[in-house]
This record gives C-alpha cells, sequence and structure tokens, in this order.
C-alpha cells in the first residue's frame, strides 16, 4: 500500500519556521506536497482569491517531498492542491494539515484564523484536516515542546480519521506541556482593534490592534482554560454553522 500523500500549508508563508517544523514532523507518516503562501497572509480565515490569477513556483522537489510557493490565500492552497490541475500531483491529498502557526487561534480566533480557514477547506474536500498552532508569535518560535504532542494526534487521525465536515483546531501553550484536552472553544471578543495614526500626508490610518477578553475565564472545559493550565487544547471544529437548537423554534 502507498503511503498517504499529506497536505502541509500554513498562514505564516512558506519560509516560516514552523512549516519546516511541521514538514519534518510529517514526513515518516507520508509523502509530503506542501502548497503554501509565498508571503505571510494571517487573518484571511476562508478568503479566496477572485480578482487576479493564482501563480505557483516548485521551491524544492525531491523524493517523497515537493513544496510549492503560491500567491494565493491559505484557502486558495489547499483548493488548488485538490484540484488535479498541479503539474505532476496525481493525487487528492489523504490529509491535510495546516501551520505550525506562530501565535494561538484559540476562542473567536479560529473564525479570523488563515490557518483554520485551510483546515476548515480541508475538511470541505472531505480530508482530515488538522490546524496546529503555537501561541508564540515570534518568528524563532521553539516549537520542540509541542512536535511530539502534535505527531501524536496526527498519527492519531491518520488511524481514525475523522467525520466528514469535521476538522480539529490544536493549539499548544508555550513551555512545558502537561497533557492534552479535547475542549470547546471558549466565548471571548477583541476590543479597542484599531490604533489611529496619521501619515506623512496628514491622512488618517488604522493600524490592527486590540485586546483579547476571554468571557467565560472559569470554565474548566474551554480552550483557553486549557492553555492557561499548560495543556494543549483540541476542539473539533464544524462546517455546518447551523444553529440546530434555533432552527426548531424560529419563525418569521
Amino acid at each position: 500500500m502507498s503511503k498517504p500523500l499529506i497536505l502541509i500549508t500554513n498562514d505564516d508563508g512558506v519560509f516560516s519556521k514552523g512549516i519546516s517544523e511541521l514538514i519534518k514532523l510529517a514526513r515518516p507518516l507520508g509523502e509530503i506536497l506542501v502548497v503554501a503562501p509565498d508571503k505571510a497572509r494571517s487573518g484571511q480565515s476562508s478568503a479566496l482569491t477572485v480578482t487576479r490569477p493564482l501563480l505557483y513556483d516548485d521551491i524544492q522537489v525531491e523524493d517523497g517531498l515537493r513544496i510549492i510557493s503560491c500567491t494565493g490565500t491559505p484557502a486558495d492552497c489547499v483548493k488548488l492542491a485538490f484540484s488535479q490541475q498541479l503539474p505532476d500531483v496525481e493525487r487528492v491529498p489523504d490529509l491535510v494539515l495546516s501551520g505550525i502557526n506562530h501565535g494561538s487561534n484559540s476562542s473567536i480566533n479560529v473564525i479570523y484564523s488563515g490557518t483554520m480557514g485551510a483546515a476548515i477547506e480541508g475538511a470541505l474536500h472531505r480530508a482530515p484536516s488538522i490546524g496546529l498552532s503555537l501561541c508564540d508569535h515570534s518568528d524563532d518560535a521553539d516549537f520542540s515542546q509541542a512536535l511530539p504532542h502534535f505527531r501524536h494526534i496526527v498519527e492519531r487521525v491518520l488511524a481514525w480519521s475523522l467525520p466528514q465536515g469535521v476538522c480539529l483546531n490544536v493549539n499548544a501553550p508555550v513551555g512545558e506541556i502537561k497533557g492534552i484536552k479535547v475542549c470547546r472553544q471558549a466565548p471571548g471578543l477583541w476590543s479597542n482593534e484599531f490604533m489611529k495614526t496619521l501619515t506623512p500626508f496628514d491622512k488618517h490610518c488604522f493600524w490592527l490592534t486590540g485586546s483579547f477578553s476571554n468571557e467565560e475565564p472559569g470554565a474548566v472545559d474551554t480552550d483557553e482554560w486549557a492553555l492557561g493550565e499548560g495543556l494543549i487544547s483540541v476542539q473539533p471544529v464544524q462546517t455546518d454553522l447551523t444553529d440546530y437548537n434555533l432552527l426548531k423554534t424560529l419563525t418569521f
């Protein structure tokens, strides 16, 4: 039996440390196809490129590994990999791994995350998909504590698969890791989101910033609580956004 084809992408760009670490983690587990943005595309969620063509370049090609740089978003990269239009890519991926993101994608960040946008796109293509993140934004983040746990999760998903339309949002704290907790998304929001400044030509401009507030800090079954306790959080994310409880009673 041939090895599984594992698609790897991210939103920090094809040359980030996080994706390099993920490639090393996944190489023993299958054949690796990397299709990742040519530069950082953070905060893109499931955005698609519709007003310009996508360009790509082969960065590295060797036995069992092909790395492609793409001018699109993370979701674009996944769509392109599944399109079967890339030269010499004759199989659709068996597993999608997105990351390792430099920074947390817990709580409401899952909505904005390009990392998770790619994982969700993989789930839409009926492939088991995982978004992996480390709560450290630095370019030279230390992934060493998280990698064995991430590999364990990837191996389990390879063995078990996932239900159609479901992917995993996996976040690791910085430093010593005490274990893994399957949990729900903490309710939270961002406030004071923009810093207003002036350009040299006296035009107003705005920089995205803000502070995060956990609206349920004491709940021990959430991703934010798990990360605060030194645990890796694993949150199942579904592509069906229907509120089935309200569906039962909503009328007009």
